[in-house]
Parts: C-alpha cells; sequence; structure tokens
C-alpha cells in the first residue's frame, strides 16, 4: 500500500546494472506506482481539511463551537452538529470510494508480472518489486513495466518495434534499436548476469522524446539517445523478446512524470457557492449586527421596567453586553440561512450521475466489451460546461487505418465514373469491387471498384506501370511471410501500408529488400533493383524518394510527397498535366481524402556518380552535415516527370462525423492539436472564422467532413511556433482577431438544468425557515428545535435528491437533435449571481407569506370548540405544515420527468412529517423524554381545526401562485428552446410527425491536401544500414495484419448516419434555432 519515494533532488542518475547493493545507496524509487489521494493513517485528516476549505462546513463548525457556550446558545448542540455530521460523513464516504478505485487501478498495474534476472535466472515478479538496475525481459505484445535502455532482442541488430498509444496516442509501430556492444548478448541468461555496465544519464523528467547518458562498460563509453530507451506504458510488437535495464522506476518513469499529482478539484458551481455563502454570511452578520443593536436600546429604554418580573444576573444589566450576546445568540438562530444541506444534495447527486454514466448502455462499446467510467464524482456537472475541446487527430479523431479510395494517373481519375446523367459518382457505390481473385497474393481485404484501371493495366499503359511502380518501391515497409506462406507488411506508417498494399493488388507485388536491393514482382515476373540511394523523408523536405537501378541498366529516381512541395520540382513540361492533377487534387481534398504526389526522373550514369561521390563526401562531415545533405538532396529532385496522385482515406473513428458536428452546434470550440515533432506542433481552431496557410490539411478536410469548415467562411486561424513565447504570441493576435468581429457564445446542458433546478429548491427551503420572535428581549425559534433539525435531512432533503438525479426537462433523443440545448451551461445562464439573489426575494417573500398569513389569521380567533388557538405552539405547528406543505408543491412544479421514485420521496416526504410530528407530540414519547417533548397532545388538537386547515391552504397558495403565474406567463410569451422542444414532445406523443430528410451533396473545396503523410525520419537509414532486415521471420503478431489493412466498407453507413443526424436537426416552425 505505501510506495518509497525520493528523499531529495537529483542532478544526475547513476545506475549499475545487477547490482541491487550499489543502486540502494542512492534511495531511488521504487516500481510501486500511486494515483490515488489517501491511505489509511492519511484520509481523515487530510479529507477533514480539504472539507473544511469549503466556506459553509467551516462555517458551521465554528457555529458548533458557538452553541456549547450556554450564555449564547440559543438552540441545542445538535441542531447543528447532526447535519455538519452528514454533510462530513457522506462526502467522506464519497471520497473514500473514489479513492478506493484508484487504489484498485494501481493495485492492478503494480500486481503485473513481469520476468526478471534475479541470482543468475529469470524469476517472475510484481511490477511493484522491480528495482532500478534489474535486467528485465519482455515478450511480443507486453507492456514495458519500467523505462528500460535496450540491450538485446530478437531481431537482428537489436531492433524492436513497441506501440506508445499509452503515451502519445499514437498507434504506429515505432523502432528503438540496442548498442551494438550490448545487442551481442542476445537471450544468453549467463552472460547477461554478468553484465555490469554503469549508466549515467540525465535526473528523472517529463520529456518524452528527449534521453541523454553514457553507458562505461568495459573500459569504454558509449553514448545514448532516446532511440535506446523503451518506455514505461509501451507495449512491445512484433519483436519475440528483448531485454531491457531499468534507469527509471515507478514515480521516476517519464509516464508518471507526465502524469502530475491527484489534486483536490473544485467546480465552478462549488466556487461560486463559496462566494455566496461568504454573502449570506455576511448578510447574516448584518442581521445580528441590527438585532444586537435594536436589543442594546432595548434593555436601555425598557429593559429595566421588568426588572420587577425578570430577574437578571449581575453582568446582564448592561446593555451593550447584553447585546453583545444577543449577537451571538442570533447568529446562532438564523444560522440556517447558510445552506449546508446544499452541499450533501450536490455530492448525492453527482454520485447519483455518476452511477447512470457508468451504467448508460448508450456509451457501452461493445468491440471491446468498454463501458463508460466515471473515475471522479466531483466533477459531473462541468460536463455540462465545456466550452473548449483540445483533442488529438492521429487515432482519436481517425482511426489511423489508411484505405487506398482513388488515384490521378497521366491527367485521368480512377475510382469515379460518369452516371446516367452525366454527373460524377463514387464508384464504390456504383459498381462491384474488382475481383483480386486472379493475384492469389492480393490482400483480400482492400476494395477497389473501379475496373477501368485493371483494363489499363491490361493495355500495358507505360504511366500506369510507372505509377504502380513508384508505390511498390518508394517506401520503407519491410516483408516478411507467416507460417502459411502469406505475405505480410510491417509498416511504421499507415499511408505506406495503404499504398504498398494497392500496388499489390493491382499486381506490382513488393517481396523484399535488403540493403542494397528490391524485389519487387511486376505483373508475374520477379524484377529486382539495385538501391542506389534512398532521399528520407523528414518534416521540412515533406517528401521521399529512392534512386534504383533497373535490370535494363537504367536510373531512376522515384519521388512521392507534398503536392505543394513537388509540384515546385517539376520539368516545365508538365504544366498542362499539372493544371489537370491540381484540379483532381482539390477534388480529392474536397472528399476529405489524404493526397500525394507521384513523380520520377531518369537520371544520367555519370551525373549520378558525381552526386553522389558528393553525398557520400557529406556525409563525412560533422560540421553543417545535415545542411550539406539537403542541399544535395535538392539538387537531384528537380526537373521531375509528373505521373499522378493517390488519395487514401483516413478512417475517422466511428460516429466522430455526428459527435463534432453536435459538438460545433452546441458551440462547443474545438482545437485540433496535430504536428510531426515536438516544437514544431500546430494547434488550429475551428471556429466561426480561418485564416489559411496551408499546415493542417488532414485536420482541415476532417474540420470540413463534420460540417465546421465552409467554403463561405473567410479566414482559418493557424498557430504554430517552435517556442512557448511564439505560440503565446500568436494566440494573443488570433485573439485578438477573434474580439474584432462578433461573436456567438455557447450552450448548456439538461443535467445542468437540473443541478440549477436543485439549486433553487434548497435555497429556497433554507430561506423559509429563517424568523424568530422576539420575546421581552430575549430570541424564541418559531419553529421548535427538533423541526429545525430534521427540516433539510428528513422533510425535504430526499425529494430535492430524486428530482436532481432523475428529472429531466427534454428526453435524451431531443438533447441529442438539439444541441442548442447547451447553451444555457457554457453562459452560467442556469445558476449565477442573479438567479441567487431571485432565488432569495422569493425566499423572503415566501418567508414573510408563511409567517404574517397564520399571524393575522390567528388574531383574536377562537377554535372550533371555542378555545383559543393562537399559542405559540399551535402556530408554529401551522407554520411548519404550511412550509413542508409549500416546498414540496414547488419541488413538484419544478419536476418535469415524473418517475415513482418521484412521487414516493415527495409525497412520502409530507407523511413522513405528519407521523413524526404526531409522534413528538404523542402521551407515549412525552413518558419517555418529559423535557424534550412537552406540548403534549398539541399537533392533535391544533389540526383537529378546521380553520387551521384554511389557513395552511392559504398560506400555500399565497406562497406557489407567483411562481405559477410567472411561470405559466414566461412559458407563453417569452418560452426558452427546452421550453419549446416539451411543447413539441408533448405533441409528439399524440402525433408522432415525419422528419424531412435533406439529400446529401457532394461538396468540392478550393482547398486541398499539401501534404498528409504520416511517417518518421530515420527509416532510410536503416534501411540502407541493412539493421532493419530480418534473418528469420518471427511469429506475427495474431490479428496485426487484419488491424493493420482491414478496411472494408463503410462509406455507405457513414453517409447514411450523416444524413440521418443531419436531418434530425430539422425542426417544425415553431422552434427557432
Amino acid at each position: 500500500m505505501f510506495c518509497s519515494k525520493k528523499k531529495s533532488l537529483e542532478v544526475e542518475r547513476i545506475v549499475k546494472a545487477n547490482d541491487r547493493e550499489h543502486n540502494e545507496k542512492f534511495q531511488y524509487a521504487d516500481n510501486c506506482i500511486h494515483t490515488s489521494k489517501y491511505n489509511i493513517l492519511t484520509f481523515l485528516p487530510i479529507n477533514l481539511f480539504e472539507q473544511f476549505q469549503r466556506v459553509a462546513n467551516a462555517y458551521f463548525l465554528f457555529l458548533l463551537i458557538l452553541q456549547l457556550i450556554p450564555e449564547i446558545s440559543s438552540l441545542t448542540w445538535f441542531t447543528t452538529m447532526v447535519p455538519l455530521v452528514l454533510v462530513i460523513t457522506m462526502t467522506a464516504v464519497k471520497d473514500a470510494t473514489d479513492d478506493y478505485f484508484r487504489h484498485k487501478s494501481d493495485n492492478q498495474v503494480n500486481n503485473r508480472l513481469s520476468e526478471v534476472l534475479i541470482d543468475s535466472k529469470l524469476q517472475n515478479e510484481k511490477w511493484m518489486n522491480v528495482k532500478v538496475g534489474d535486467i528485465v525481459k519482455l515478450e511480443n505484445n507486453q507492456f514495458v513495466a519500467a523505462d528500460l535502455l535496450l540491450l538485446s532482442s530478437s531481431e537482428p541488430h537489436g531492433l524492436c518495434y513497441i506501440e506508445t498509444a499509452e503515451l502519445d496516442g499514437e498507434t504506429n509501430l515505432k523502432v528503438r534499436h540496442a548498442l551494438s556492444v550490448t545487442s551481442e548478448l542476445g537471450a544468453d541468461i549467463s552472460r547477461l548476469a554478468k553484465f555490469d555496465g554503469t549508466v549515467v544519464c540525465e535526473a528523472p523528467n517529463n520529456k518524452l522524446d528527449k534521453f541523454t547518458g553514457v553507458l562505461s562498460w568495459k573500459d569504454s563509453k558509449h553514448s545514448l539517445n532516446n532511440e535506446k530507451i523503451i518506455l514505461r506504458g509501451c507495449i512491445l510488437r512484433n519483436t519475440s523478446w528483448c531485454f531491457g535495464m531499468v534507469i527509471f522506476a515507478g514515480p521516476d518513469t517519464k509516464l508518471m512524470q507526465n502524469s502530475g499529482k491527484t489534486k483536490f478539484k473544485r467546480t465552478s458551481i462549488d466556487r461560486l457557492m463559496n462566494t455566496l455563502v461568504l454573502w449570506i454570511f455576511g448578510f447574516l452578520v448584518c442581521m445580528g449586527v441590527i438585532l444586537a443593536i435594536g436589543n442594546s436600546i432595548w434593555e436601555n429604554q425598557v429593559g429595566d421596567q421588568f426588572r420587577t418580573f425578570l430577574f437578571w444576573n449581575e453582568g446582564e444589566k448592561n446593555s451593550v453586553f447584553s447585546g453583545f450576546l444577543t449577537f451571538w445568540s442570533y447568529i446562532i438562530i438564523l444560522n440556517t440561512v447558510v445552506p449546508i444541506s446544499l452541499y450533501v444534495s450536490m455530492e448525492v447527486i453527482r454520485l447519483g450521475h455518476s452511477y447512470f454514466i457508468n451504467w448508460d448502455r448508450k456509451m457501452y462499446y461493445p468491440e471491446k466489451a468498454t463501458p463508460a467510467e466515471a473515475r471522479t464524482t466531483t466533477l459531473n456537472e462541468e460536463l455540462g460546461q465545456i466550452e473548449y475541446i483540445f483533442s488529438d487527430k492521429t487515432g482519436t479523431l481517425t482511426e489511423n487505418i489508411m484505405t487506398f479510395k482513388k488515384c490521378s494517373i497521366n491527367g485521368k481519375i480512377y475510382g469515379e465514373a460518369d452516371d446516367d446523367m452525366g454527373q460524377k459518382t463514387d464508384m464504390t457505390k456504383k459498381n462491384k469491387p474488382v475481383d483480386f481473385a486472379v493475384n492469389p497474393q492480393a490482400d483480400r481485404t482492400c476494395q477497389f471498384s473501379d475496373h477501368r484501371l485493371m483494363e489499363s493495366i491490361k493495355l500495358g499503359d507505360s504511366k500506369v506501370y510507372e505509377f504502380l511502380r513508384v508505390l511498390a518501391l518508394c517506401h520503407t515497409v519491410m516483408s516478411e511471410e507467416n507460417s502459411a506462406g502469406q505475405l505480410i507488411y510491417q509498416v511504421q506508417s499507415p499511408d505506406e501500408g495503404a499504398l504498398v498494399t494497392a500496388a499489390r493488388n493491382l499486381g506490382f507485388i513488393f517481396k523484399s529488400r535488403t540493403s542494397e536491393t528490391i524485389t519487387i514482382e511486376e505483373l508475374g515476373t520477379l524484377v529486382t533493383y539495385q538501391l542506389l540511394a534512398f532521399l528520407d523523408f523528414n518534416n521540412i523536405r515533406k517528401r521521399m524518394s529512392v534512386i534504383v537501378r533497373n535490370p535494363e541498366g537504367q536510373i531512376k529516381l522515384y519521388s512521392k510527397g507534398a503536392d505543394t512541395i513537388l509540384f515546385e520540382k517539376l520539368h516545365p513540361s508538365n504544366e498542362d498535366l499539372l493544371t489537370l492533377t491540381t484540379d483532381h487534387l482539390s477534388e480529392f481534398a474536397g472528399e476529405g481524402l489524404r493526397t500525394l504526389a507521384i513523380a520520377y526522373r531518369d537520371l544520367d550514369d555519370k551525373y549520378f556518380k558525381e552526386w553522389h561521390k558528393m553525398l557520400e563526401d557529406a556525409n563525412a562531415l560533422i560540421d553543417e552535415r545535415d545542411e550539406r545533405v539537403a542541399g544535395l538532396y535538392e539538387e537531384i529532385e528537380r526537373d521531375l516527370m509528373l505521373l499522378g496522385a493517390t488519395a487514401v482515406e483516413d478512417k475517422l473513428q466511428e460516429g466522430v462525423i455526428e459527435t463534432v458536428t453536435n459538438l460545433s452546434l452546441a458551440n462547443i470550440k474545438i482545437w485540433v492539436l496535430t504536428g510531426d515533432k515536438q516544437g514544431q506542433r500546430v494547434a488550429q481552431h475551428w471556429s466561426s472564422t480561418l485564416d489559411t496557410s496551408g499546415l493542417l490539411e488532414t485536420a482541415i478536410n476532417i474540420g470540413y467532413a463534420c460540417n465546421m469548415l465552409t467554403d463561405d467562411m473567410n479566414d482559418v486561424f493557424i498557430i504554430s511556433g517552435n517556442t512557448a513565447v511564439e505560440v503565446r504570441e500568436e494566440l494573443r493576435k488570433a485573439k485578438e482577431n477573434l474580439f474584432e468581429q462578433n461573436r456567438s457564445f455557447s450552450n448548456g446542458h439538461v443535467v445542468f438544468e437540473k443541478q440549477q433546478m436543485e439549486l433553487d429548491s434548497v435555497v429556497e427551503e433554507t430561506i423559509t425557515g429563517d424568523y424568530a420572535l422576539i420575546i421581552n428581549g430575549h430570541s424564541l425559534t418559531v419553529y421548535d428545535q427538533w423541526f429545525i433539525t430534521l427540516f433539510n435531512i428528513v422533510y425535504t432533503s430526499l425529494p430535492v435528491l430524486a428530482m436532481g438525479i432523475f428529472d429531466q426537462d427534454v428526453d435524451d433523443q431531443n438533447s441529442m437533435d438539439y444541441p442548442q440545448l447547451y447553451e444555457p451551461g457554457q453562459l452560467n445562464l442556469l445558476f449565477n449571481k442573479r438567479k441567487f439573489f431571485i432565488c432569495m426575494a422569493h425566499g423572503i417573500y415566501t418567508s414573510l407569506a408563511l409567517f404574517f398569513i397564520p399571524y393575522g389569521a390567528f388574531y383574536n380567533v377562537a377554535g372550533d370548540d371555542g378555545q383559543h388557538v393562537a399559542d405559540y405552539q399551535s402556530f408554529a405547528v401551522t407554520m411548519a405544515t404550511s412550509l413542508v406543505i409549500v416546498v414540496s408543491v414547488q419541488i413538484a412544479l419544478d419536476t418535469s420527468y415524473w418517475t415513482v421514485i418521484n412521487h414516493v420521496f415527495i409525497w412520502g416526504s409530507v407523511a413522513t412529517y405528519f407521523s413524526i410530528l404526531f409522534t413528538m407530540h404523542s402521551n407515549g414519547i412525552f413518558g419517555i423524554f418529559p423535557n424534550q417533548f412537552p406540548f403534549v397532545g398539541n399537533a392533535r388538537h391544533s389540526l383537529a381545526q378546521k380553520c387551521i386547515w384554511l389557513v395552511i391552504l392559504l398560506t400555500t397558495v399565497a406562497s406557489v401562485m407567483p411562481v405559477v403565474a410567472f411561470r405559466f406567463l414566461k412559458v407563453d410569451l417569452c418560452p426558452a428552446l427546452s421550453d419549446q422542444i416539451r411543447r413539441r414532445q408533448k405533441a409528439q406523443k399524440k402525433a408522432k410527425p415525419s422528419r424531412s430528410r435533406r439529400p446529401q451533396t457532394r461538396r468540392s473545396s478550393s482547398r486541398r491536401s499539401g501534404y498528409a503523410f504520416a511517417h518518421q525520419e530515420g527509416y532510410g537509414e536503416l534501411i540502407t544500414s541493412g539493421k532493419n532486415m530480418r534473418a528469420k521471420n518471427p511469429p506475427p503478431t495474431p490479428g496485426l495484419e487484419k488491424t493493420l489493412y482491414n478496411s472494408t466498407s463503410w462509406i455507405e453507413n457513414l453517409c447514411k448516419k450523416t444524413t440521418d443526424t443531419v436531418s434530425s436537426f430539422s425542426l417544425d416552425k415553431t422552434v427557432k434555432l
């Protein structure tokens, strides 16, 4: 349960392999992690400290202390103790429940097993017991237990493949490679056990893309970088096994360094309530001061006349001191002005809503059997106040699964055709997919529906051949055969996987590669190309090229990349084809497809030799090496001949279009974070105005696909910068531009509206009980002490909870159909300071009605039996009964969605009140507690009078009628959107109208993709060095090939779903959006 922590700040870390005794001297953290806030010893003090940061809790604790002072206490201590203990206990239980699940999650992680080399043999150890310096064995598809220095692996040259989705959301495989001196250790346990290298490296930090260190072993030193490190949270993929040395463990790992400490979070309602409670307390102090001054004046001028009847202590003869005592007495009496019950209700409602989230079947993901999970019950209402969503693009909005959809070759589009009306249509909707059965090595999961491309191949179109040849040769894909003899591609970029697979299905099959050759099968004939140079991709070049020699001895440069970059490198003779291909690219981009341009160049043998000699010289340089190499790449990648372009579909996650469209209609601002490397990360804000600079092609295409961007918009603000200062400056400029224009604010949510109703009711409840009688300068509460104690925790708590948890102003379907319902929450229209003062005024009016109507009615009035009914206790019973009924009726009026629980709680609470009332005034309870319950038979006698019930009825009507009248006029004259939708719901119950369907139109965009290629730099060097060539074929990851190339048709369902969603937004004429 308890995990060790570092005791001092590290400057650098020194770790010795296989030597726990040496490493323990530095007191490094072990591999136990904890995300919980409390443990058994710290829960009570820390939780109480957090709870008493709430102003109301601190106030009631202070009030309880005052009530223990006999001279000023006008109420017994239990009237405050019971509600306060209830609040503290319920909140503590909720916090303990939240933290229990954190402990449970931590225990699951800490108790995972990993193989650790101990005493020269591999032993299964729990993750929490792994120490810095230990050597750990990982197997395929296994999570990495700690931050490891890769020592050796099953792959050639100590390579391994990892998935970093837990760290950065990227599902692309990344390569890590061990030092050559350690990769020789292989899986030899005896040699690994004798490994005693020492690593000196940076101190623990949160930089995921940076690591610096030195390994000292066998009298030599070897530099370490991020490519040698496997971080905790990664998953080993496509690698049978690997060994690593633990450098950082537990809280020192980069994953945990980025997690941050669990903090006590407050919602905007909590912050507002603290402010309002301070105001209420100020109001209470003012009332106490005024009444204390009045008491002092009364004591000075009138009090002396009562000394004959009231024998006071000597100290009380001082009028100033009497006023001082009276001030504190009134602070105690009027304590119910502070709504402590509101906090209890809020906590219970949050807990109930969190269970609703967990149980919601519509948020259950059946493919992975994953339900929604509310990991905290503190922030639920914030879901109704969201203004901004920050989202990653790849793997979050998209599935990162690419499908080859269309292409343009030599000015002709493949993948669409003209329909009978002469309009272009998607081939996938018109024709059956091409039958690739004639190609036994085709990937059957990929489909292409344009038979004309196959016809062009059969006719021997040289341009089509060259186009497909580029796709089969210009890439970093690795191939292997599984046990069944099937060709499997291992790709680090899903874009490349889609293009190479497309060429494979069309007859140009990439078979294998070495560091010097690439072998492909061209329409059944094996052809081996000599790999002369690999011009790798990077973020500045935005393209990659290969230079190969074909069997005829010709040297060819094949290139693919961003059209905005590659088109600048074309030979002038490509002008006509360039214009045509540009139009095709715009059309592709308008459909949300990722595009690449394809080109080639014939090279002279002599020219290439001279260029290659200069490249070798440049690579040998130490200073300005990268600049010289980049210049040589630029020199040879010119005068290219355009072949065409590809269009790949980056499949969106299921429901992304509908979700983002709804969020946009709810005026929630969406920021998509994207970029190829740290420091060049770009953020785009999709709002009503945009300013294009051409960096975020894919993100912009997603914006168009989700109807967030249209050609009618003028500006797109693209924020990019290499430093935090640059980003802040660009954000400032964008903000200035935004504020110069008309802004439309965002929308709220149904759940938050229920919170508002609950708040209204509780505030009303607390204010309606604030009157006290002043008798001879001493205070006496109108309500008896038991009623004050039980009012908020018994008589009115359950109806408020039932409404807050179960009520809904409109049903879930209408909430989805009308995202504009989200507006009130974002603008805090449902609960704010203005609403609070309206509730205060309503409460004061209700209090006046509850007091003065019975007071006036009982003045000089006799009961049915001829006796006077204006005694204190009869008056108190009448007021208390009126109050309970008024509050219950008010909650009933606020309830829009009735359930059995609502009925039971509301009317059951009224019944409970009468049961307790008659019990407290019964002979039996008097016989047991004569001092606490002296008013025997009063309730039975009072409520038997008809005039009492007429007074209760009059008081209830006078209290409720203004609310009913106001709401009727508001709904009739100035209805809110929710009012209109409720009216529409009632009409739909009688006759459900048919919804009009808006046909989906095809959008063409003037904006086109400049570059949309998910790729990492450095793979070209790996390929040409031969380090990533497999000596043998390890068993493939089960189901991986299906995951990478699963391209089953989804466009029809997506289009249909989008059309249904858009059509569902249509309203009847009475509703204005």
